[in-house]
């Protein structure tokens, strides 16, 4: 039982040792992905502004119809319906 114990101990210590992620690779990564953003932006001298309309409700895009307007509306709710019908079956498959 004891040799078992202390096999198990050293395995478990040898596989800790092999858990190392100090490569090369992985310190790079990072760098990869930030640099090209970084030099895309060193040019830029704007500061950001705000955009008070943003968030603002408007009327709808020029051209679009009431009917179109009506159509968008539809397939919104079929959607949602649908959504909610696949919740529910979830719901029932969770139960069994």
């Amino acid at each position: 039982m004891k040799f078992r114990i202390a096999l198990t101990a050293a395995a478990t210590l040898a596989l800790a040792a092999c858990g190392s992620t100090e490569d090369a690779s992985t310190e790079a990564e990072a760098d990869t992905v930030e640099m090209p953003a970084d030099e895309a932006l060193s040019d830029v001298d704007a500061m950001p502004v705000e955009d008070a309309d943003a968030n603002a409700e408007g009327a709808a895009p020029e051209g679009m119809a009431p009917s179109e307007e009506a159509q968008i509306q539809e397939a919104g709710d079929k959607a949602a319906d649908t959504a909610a019908a696949a919740m529910d079956a979830m719901g029932e498959d969770a139960g069994n």
